[in-house]
């Protein structure tokens, strides 16, 4: 197999930090192009190269006859466990456990996250005691509820006893994405064990390093989580 030729886009303090920890799991070199939000969201010089502004973004010049540009996190995740990963990260549809990695490996963009960032959004825009913002919260609580006590189960990791990339893309919803959508996770034992374990990877610390070099990733994996992200929680006071 040719070594792979990659270059991963990444919006700063996002769900982009995904890729860079997938690659520094499988050992696989990649450039990594890093984008300030400006102020929330993605500046101008990254939409020229993907105009949704969607991140992460990873392209592909191994092949230079078929060049590939990929978006979507989990289909960028897919793309590399299927040709390059070599059996790594994903579970074999013959195990056991290949439901379980099929199912946690979609659920952070399915539900958890949807579910986070509606409720980020109605906090946001309405007061706290309306309907809508207590039913998206209560979607939130039920999400988690489902995350920790799964973890509880397996006492490991989310597919099963093995790491795989379903802890990969669900972790930033409980590290960086509470920069955005606070979240305590005190009563979540099962959760902040898991981030423990997270937080321990030489390819989380590697690939949090250089993907967010100047984000607290010990705040990031734990309990209270990190503070706000300045923008927004300028925002946020502004609706007080």
């Amino acid at each position: 197999m040719a070594t792979p030729d990659f270059t991963v886009h990444h919006l700063q303090i996002g769900q982009g930090e995904r890729i860079p920890f997938l690659l520094e799991e499988l050992n696989l070199p990649y450039k990594l192009q890093l984008y300030k939000r400006s102020p929330l969201l993605a500046p101008a010089e990254y939409k020229q190269k993907f105009p949704l502004g969607a991140s992460p973004v990873l392209e592909d010049h191994t092949d230079p006859s078929n060049p590939i540009t990929l978006a979507e996190s989990n289909a960028i995740v897919e793309y590399v466990l299927a040709k390059y990963g070599n059996g790594k990260l994903s579970v074999n549809p013959a195990d056991k456990d290949y439901a379980n990695y099929v199912y946690w490996l979609h659920f952070a963009n399915g539900t958890l996250q949807p579910a986070i960032f509606r409720f980020a959004q109605s906090r946001g825009l309405v007061e706290a005691s309306n309907a809508v913002n207590k039913n998206n919260e209560g979607r939130v609580k039920l999400a988690v509820s489902v995350v920790n006590k799964r973890l509880l189960e397996t006492g490991a990791w989310l597919a099963g006893k093995e790491f795989t990339a379903a802890d990969v893309v669900t972790v930033w919803c409980f590290t960086s994405m509470r920069k955005f959508a606070p979240m305590d996770l005190s009563e979540y034992e099962g959760i902040l064990a898991w981030l423990q374990r997270v937080g321990k990877r030489e390819g989380y610390r590697r690939a949090m390093s250089k993907a967010d070099p100047e984000l607290d990733v010990e705040a990031g994996l734990s309990a209270k989580g990190p503070a706000l992200i300045e923008a927004f929680a300028r925002a946020m006071a502004a609706k007080k």
